[in-house]
């Protein structure tokens, strides 16, 4: 029964997405007609339906409109051009600043709003260029830009990583937050020392040295936004509130922020508000949708039958976390993040957790992995938007994303073969 609902899931998904059906949609219809196999048809639409209710039934997921809400609030308040002032006085006398600083602007960027879109577009439009009067090649600049968007994704607060917990039956939401740490900066170290090797080889410039005082006062300008990871990282792990209480906390946060800043004003709310109820609808129904496929996956045995599968080519976890690693990049160019962690969580986590993987430690490698989707052909929205951001085609700058794609595949190499990497944080803090 496995065998056939998976490939009656499989063809039907898969048949909607060629002719463009949107993929919450496509998930339920081919759940349903995995579930026919089964089930009769009036008791088949009862039980998707309950499971459309029952899969939104989850206090943890309140936290994700809130951190939608938060990060579109600091992509309209200003915060960019503060982090990206920050960024330049800690790299300024690196050869190839300029690049340097687009990294650690996204890395800040991209931790508090949660998108590797808005990074690439807020942190990209503003060092564009910047780093075209500097004499950059447009094109390094995008892959540099691009390159370094997804960081946020994995370095907390991180929408994704709430996703994973609730998907994978509770996994901490602090317990991952903390874990990304690491791999998130590894990431952002890895962009930097590709930027590094390319801007030294071709003698492009450092910043102007700037004067204590003016470095001070630029400091001190950015740690309001700065602060924005400490509250809601500090007060998880203090125990003071709860991820969605801390979600809650960000929108308040930024949203003051945002309003002395001067950017953001009373009359903007509807419009920034609406676009918060539009991501997460989309979002909601994503997971709802999943909740449904989740039910009929378990219910004919599918995550099992995958497992034995998987297991059956090779009973080396080396080999395995390899398969892995290829299976997860491969669908990340093909599918967004969201929708992809809901899916493929249920069947590859029991796999991982039979060879003793934390499902920690494995949340971390697929995100990372998923994450590389954005900057991917065909669908990653972040190559798209760094590429239109810098006015390039994406034939343009996938050339120059080459050295920066094998250093990220190291540092996830890295991720997936060494836990500690992930799980120092979480087992010093007691996760």
């Amino acid at each position: 029964m496995a065998l056939e609902a998976g490939i009656v899931l499989a063809v039907v998904f898969a048949l909607m997405l060629v002719i463009s059906v949107p993929i919450s949609v496509s998930i339920i219809i081919a759940s349903l007609a995995a579930i026919l196999l089964v089930l009769p048809l009036d008791m088949a639409i009862f039980t998707a339906s309950q499971k459309l209710v029952t899969g939104l039934d989850s206090f943890t997921l309140l936290a994700v409109p809130f951190f939608i809400l938060a990060g579109i609030l600091m992509n309209n308040g200003g915060v960019a051009e503060r982090l990206i002032n920050f960024a330049k006085v800690l790299v300024g006398r690196a050869p190839g600043a300029l690049a340097h600083t687009n990294v650690i602007g996204n890395t800040l960027f991209g931790s508090l709003s949660g998108s590797s879109v808005a990074a690439a577009a807020a942190i990209g439009g503003v060092m564009g260029p910047l780093q075209k009067k500097d004499g950059y090649d447009p094109k390094f600049s995008a892959a540099v830009n691009i390159a370094s968007a997804p960081v946020g994704l994995v370095i907390p607060p991180s929408g994704t990583l709430i996703i994973y917990s609730l998907v994978s039956g509770g996994t901490s939401v602090a317990a991952l937050f903390v874990a990304g740490y690491l791999p998130g900066l590894l990431w952002a170290l890895a962009c930097m020392v590709v930027a590094f090797v390319i801007a030294k080889r071709r003698g492009y410039p450092t910043s102007e040295k700037v004067s204590m005082k003016v470095a001070f006062k630029t400091f001190f300008d950015a740690i309001p936004s700065l602060m924005l990871i400490v509250i809601v990282i500090g007060g998880i792990l203090a125990g003071i509130f709860t991820a969605t209480e801390a979600a809650a906390v960000a929108v308040a946060y930024t949203f003051i922020l945002s309003m002395a800043y001067g950017a953001v004003k009373i009359k903007h709310l509807p419009r920034i508000i609406m676009e918060a109820v539009e991501i997460t609808a989309v979002i909601m129904l994503l997971v709802s949708a999943s909740a449904v496929m989740s039910w009929v996956m378990a219910f004919t045995g599918l995550p099992s039958a995958i497992s034995d599968l998987i297991i059956g080519i090779s009973d080396n976890p080396i080999i395995l976390l390899l398969i892995l690693n290829v299976f997860l990049l491969i669908i990340g160019t093909f599918m967004d993040i969201t929708p992809a962690v809901l899916i493929f969580t249920p069947i590859l986590l029991p796999i991982v957790v039979g060879f003793d993987m934390d499902p920690i430690h494995f949340g971390i490698m697929m995100v990372m992995n998923l994450s590389i989707g954005n900057i991917t052909p065909p669908v990653g929205s972040a190559l798209f938007v760094g590429a239109s951001i810098a006015n390039l085609d994406i034939e343009d700058v996938i050339k120059p994303l080459i050295p920066f794609y094998v250093a990220i595949i190291v540092v996830l190499l890295l991720v997936t073969y060494i836990p500690a990497i992930s799980m120092l944080l979480p087992n010093l803090l007691g996760y």
